[in-house]
């Protein structure tokens, strides 16, 4: 069993990597019926905590850090297995997931698992929340934290989307990022693809291979000044 430190959070040298994931994830049992919900983030997840985000267990409270939402909660188990691999909490954890006692549920609650900015539940409300939370932090004059929320294709038949959309271009959070796992499960589309979309609001935006690591980090990091920034990342489903 992965040992803790005073505060509770996974030391840095008992860590674990990518190929790590795949173990993580399988010692979560019980409903399974999201499953490919949840290895559909799976890559994106690992990039963005990995070699972009900057927060850590040390710092998940501070100020400067920045934030991770996610508004695809369903299916959290790679949410869950990324997030005891980079020690926010114990990989001890995760064979408790779903059951009555365990902080680990079928949608991530924010005061219940270490890490968690939000608490997620009925799709589409992620993005709005994002834009709250990019809002807040340039009234407060944090300009440096990144905002991240990550949401699949289905959500954007919301039309709470389209209006975080809207304004977010309008407003020039450009310390705002989606990420777009796209699946291909919503209903509607768009002339163009789902980057069009974000583009036509103002965003800048790219589609990627959600499954290649370094397309997805060439996409996250290529931002531009002034604009907030969309990463559709297509994935198709893994067969059994």
């Amino acid at each position: 069993m992965t040992s803790t430190d005073a505060t509770g959070t996974t030391p840095a040298a008992t860590r674990h990597g990518y190929a790590d994931l795949g173990r993580l994830m399988a010692l979560m049992t019980g409903d399974e019926k999201h499953g490919p919900a949840a290895t559909s983030t799976l890559d994106a997840l690992w990039v963005l905590y990995d070699r972009v985000l900057r927060v850590s267990p040390e710092t998940a409270d501070a100020p400067e850090r920045d934030r991770f939402l996610l508004s695809k909660g369903h299916g959290p188990m790679a949410y869950y297995a990324v997030l005891a691999a980079k020690g926010f909490f114990p990989v001890s954890l995760l064979p408790g997931f779903g059951s009555y006692d365990s902080p680990l549920g079928h949608h991530p609650d924010r005061t219940l698992v270490p890490g968690a900015e939000i608490g997620s539940g009925s799709l589409g409300h992620g993005l709005p929340l994002a834009v709250g939370t990019a809002l807040g932090l340039r009234a407060q004059g944090l300009t440096d934290p990144a905002v991240w929320v990550l949401i699949g294709d289905a959500e954007l038949d919301e039309g709470s989307n389209h209006e975080a959309i809207a304004y977010a271009g309008a407003a020039g959070l450009d310390r705002l990022r989606t990420l777009v796992i796209d699946n291909s499960s919503a209903t509607h589309g768009w002339p163009g693809g789902i980057a069009s979309r974000f583009e036509a609001a103002g965003w800048s935006a790219a589609t990627v291979d959600g499954r290649d690591h370094e397309a997805l980090y060439g996409a996250f990091t290529a931002t531009r000044p002034g604009r907030p920034h969309a990463v559709v990342a297509r994935v198709e489903p893994k067969s059994a």
